[in-house]
């Protein structure tokens, strides 16, 4: 079955046939790096993190591109409020940005480019659309560049709009000859730091947001490529601005769009003015970083996710039920073997889970797989069917692993107050008290034999002797 995938611009399920066979490029927008960063940022990046290990997982190359917006009209505003230059605003939030999505498992792409550091790329860009007749110079002696939007019939094509009907995308100027069109450059203003400015052929000043993307991806991607990713808040007019801009200049850009979701809390958007933000921060201190991972990638990346009081502890509640099935077959003969930094496994993947990913990374139907597969391996355990469970336990592993979401995995032993290290420590515990109880009952001690068995069972651990040595479990696992 091919992999398919929503595509925001055909507004349809297509097969994903990639330019270059057995290779993908993909770029993401990434953060605006002016605040802390909020659930909704985590979400997205989630998203593509999901999308580009499914990709991998089959088999294909994947080249992922997410840039950092680090100089726009946000930052400064946010610096000027404070006592930061921009760019040590810009340069703080980027860290705790990459700490939040570092601590859920989110892997940081091979090149995470910043828009500051692509500026030529960006003055090149509107060159080439003012040599085509697409943007134009202010004559106010402001130095600011507009894309002329009645220039390229196409615009609107990505949202479906004509321009006479939608909302102005930049704030207005009498420089503007309409209102549909959209900054390229802006002009150096005396109220700006002399940092925030670099040279141009039309006067000293910064990119517009929505160029920057367009450059970068040119860039590091090449003027076609396979997927363009982003928040579906962006479709417009970020995106619409970057197709227009882009396509003017003469470049095929994006062949696929792919957009996430919105993040809801208690039913409403999440938002500054309505102050119902969800901070990463906080999250990460409520709730295990795995966890959380589950809790965002639990819907559908097309689907609204709604983060209502609840949310996490159902989520803890879930992932436990996994966690627990795993542990509690860690010790069957069959299973595959499995240390505190990685985990050995030949299992396949469920055909079930395969093709719900397949289908537009259906991961709620993934998810069915795996609680149902769970529920398979604890009955075959209940059951003393040894060789069920033990087929079951590879099959889950596989679809966490997958999933990022493998409690054994380097990411989540390395982590503080993660399941697989405090698995890790209880394992060396647990092993060192039986060995002491085997030492025991070789020199005939066996009261301190029972008496160590007595301590293991008051903490939770059953063990049961078998001929090929004692085994343990955690009661209610």
């Amino acid at each position: 079955m091919p992999i398919r995938l929503y595509d925001s611009f055909a507004r349809e399920v297509v097969d994903f046939v990639p330019l270059q066979p057995g290779q993908v490029s993909m770029y993401v927008c990434g953060p605006t790096v002016q605040s802390e960063p909020h659930i909704g940022h985590l979400r997205s990046a989630l998203v593509y993190d999901l999308w580009w290990r499914w990709l991998e997982h089959r088999g294909l190359d994947v080249t992922m591109v997410r840039n950092v917006t680090d100089i726009d009209d946000k930052i400064l505003e946010k610096a000027g409020e404070g006592n930061e230059e921009w760019w040590q605003l810009a340069s703080r939030v980027e860290g705790e940005f990459h700490r939040a999505s570092d601590a859920i498992g989110i892997r940081r792409p091979a090149i995470e480019p910043r828009a500051t550091g692509d500026i030529p790329a960006m003055v090149a860009l509107i060159e080439r659309l003012i040599d085509r007749g697409h943007a134009y110079t202010s004559d106010d002696g402001s130095g600011d560049v507009y894309f002329d939007v009645a220039s390229w019939p196409r615009y609107g094509e990505l949202t479906r709009q004509k321009p006479e009907d939608m909302e102005p995308g930049d704030a207005t100027s009498a420089a503007k000859r309409s209102v549909q069109d959209f900054a390229l450059w802006k002009g150096h203003k005396d109220h700006e730091p002399q940092t925030a400015s670099w040279p141009a052929p039309w006067g000293a000043g910064r990119p517009g947001w929505h160029l920057e993307c367009s450059a970068m991806a040119g860039r590091y991607l090449g003027p076609a490529f396979d997927i363009h990713g982003g928040g579906l808040d962006l479709r417009f007019p970020h995106h619409e601005n970057e197709i227009a801009q882009s396509t003017a200049a003469g470049d095929d850009f994006a062949r696929h769009w792919v957009h996430s979701a919105l993040v809801l809390v208690n039913g409403q958007k999440m938002s500054k003015s309505l102050g119902n933000s969800i901070f990463a921060g906080d999250w990460l201190e409520k709730a295990r970083p795995i966890v959380i991972r589950y809790a965002l990638s639990a819907a559908h990346y097309r689907s609204d996710i709604d983060l209502h009081d609840g949310a996490l502890g159902e989520a803890e509640k879930a992932f436990s039920r996994i966690e627990g099935f795993v542990e509690r077959g860690r010790h069957l003969p069959e299973a595959p073997t499995v240390t505190a930094n990685a985990v050995v496994t030949h299992a396949e993947l469920p055909d079930a889970f395969s093709a719900a990913m397949d289908d537009d990374l259906g991961i709620p139907e993934a998810l069915g797989v795996l609680h149902d597969t769970v529920r398979r391996g604890n009955h075959a355990i209940d059951d003393g069917d040894h060789e069920v469970a033990a087929g079951a336990r590879g099959e889950v592993l596989a679809m966490l692993d997958v999933l990022g979401l493998n409690p054994h995995s380097a990411q989540w032993a390395h982590q503080s107050g993660s399941a697989d290290l405090a698995s890790a420590h209880l394992e060396t515990l647990v092993a060192t008290l039986l060995e002491a109880r085997m030492n025991a009952r070789d020199s005939k001690d066996f009261a301190l034999a029972d008496q160590i068995r007595d301590v293991l069972q008051a903490g939770g651990i059953d063990v049961m002797d078998t001929a090929d040595g004692p085994q343990w479990s955690v009661r209610g696992s």
